[in-house]
């Protein structure tokens, strides 16, 4: 086994489905153990530092996964993990991050349309529904949920803790050194 295997845990599901939440408590967890450093690419801040103005069409989505997984394998190349937490709505997109990226960890954060727009603090959704923001994912784009992701989480069912678990032993099972020596 290679002394420390570098992953990407690409968390995809429904904006409000709870991907950045999780990727933030993920992340200080992880950065908390013993010279253990992860870096959080988030498609919110990814979409604002682009130099072009991407909205939510195919080929918007495809410029900002792109970018992305560029971004996810430099910061891998650094020799940091990476947690990137992006809505990547069609197959296509998780599919080039398993082709693109080494020791590429696909994590539906999976909750129902009707609890993500309960949960949804920007007001994206109602907007959407309003008409005023086109080719939003759940409402007038296709989600094409991962037939085999390697991490399914309920979040409606499980706590952000719960949740965290679930990948931290995966992680640890596949003999990614995340364990501390405390």
């Amino acid at each position: 086994m290679e002394s420390e295997k570098k992953f990407v845990l690409w968390l995809t599901g429904l904006s409000g489905a709870g991907k950045t939440t999780l990727a933030q408590r993920l992340r200080q967890q992880l950065n908390g153990k013993e010279t253990r450093v992860v870096h959080h690419l988030d498609g919110d801040e990814v979409r604002a530092a682009s130099r072009e103005k991407l909205g939510f069409s195919k080929e918007d989505r495809d410029k900002n996964i792109h970018l992305a997984i560029g971004l996810a394998k430099q910061y891998q190349e650094q020799g940091l993990h990476v947690i990137a937490s992006f809505i990547s709505p069609y197959k296509e997109h998780r599919q080039w991050g398993r082709e693109w990226l080494t020791n590429y960890i696909e994590v539906f954060v999976h909750a129902p349309l009707e609890v993500c727009e309960e949960r949804d603090t920007k007001g994206m959704y109602k907007k959407a529904r309003q008409g005023a923001i086109a080719h939003f994912t759940g409402i007038d784009d296709p989600y094409e949920e991962p037939e085999s992701p390697d991490i399914h989480l309920r979040t409606d069912i499980l706590t952000v803790d719960e949740c965290v678990k679930e990948i931290l032993q995966y992680l640890e099972e596949r003999e990614y050194e995340v364990r501390s020596e405390e």
